[in-house]
């Protein structure tokens, strides 16, 4: 599990389907109101307040982005100031749900140079396709679920994980609103240009 704090109000929590197997889940449990998913959530607030602070108090806006191969990302937002009463009950978590899922691999990268350096591992593993988008400042490499094979997959986004992170952003909205760099065989490209001596 990864947390990160996106405003004082808001964290993004990416887990991983190995983050979920570990706790006896799948990713099809999620979309049931179980003790287990209740049990997750309350797992992830404790670590999300020893590690970063973020205290639940009141009502939560939880939105889950279900990603084919990556994992999950989770997105939790608290819904105003609240003040503790005296019959609050600290274990009770007021959360409204939104799912989404996603048949894309879609990463987003903080820089050119860390999609440079995706690249030149993508090329030695043999990935040469996806497109390269950007978008507020932000690279975004979508790829097609189905132009990876089962057995490139589980290496291919633990690769991805290293130099950037699942974007919560739909790759409809980055093709809408963003530019597109390369439009086809990004890492083919990048190597090209910028790796090949």
């Amino acid at each position: 599990m990864r947390l990160e704090r996106l405003t004082m109000d808001k964290i993004k929590i990416f887990l991983t389907y190995d983050d979920l197997y570990e706790r006896g889940m799948t990713k099809e449990d999620l979309w049931h109101d179980a003790p287990k998913v209740h049990q997750l959530f309350r797992d992830m607030m404790k670590e999300a307040s020893v590690e970063l602070g973020f205290e639940a108090v009141g009502p939560i806006a939880v939105e889950v982005f279900s990603m084919q191969a990556q994992g999950m990302v989770i997105i939790m937002t608290k819904a105003g100031n609240h003040s503790l009463d005296d019959d609050y009950d600290e274990d009770y978590i007021e959360m409204q749900v939104t799912l989404d899922e996603s048949d894309d691999i879609f990463y987003e990268f903080v820089s050119f140079e860390d999609f440079i350096s995706l690249s030149a591992h993508l090329i030695r593993k043999g990935v040469e396709r996806g497109r390269l988008y950007a978008f507020e400042n932000r690279y975004f490499y979508s790829l097609s679920i189905e132009e990876v094979t089962p057995s490139e997959l589980e290496g291919l986004v633990a690769i991805l994980a290293e130099f950037g992170s699942p974007s919560t952003l739909t790759k409809y909205r980055v093709e809408e609103y963003g530019k597109v760099v390369i439009p086809h065989s990004a890492p083919k490209v990048i190597d090209q240009f910028f790796l090949s001596t």
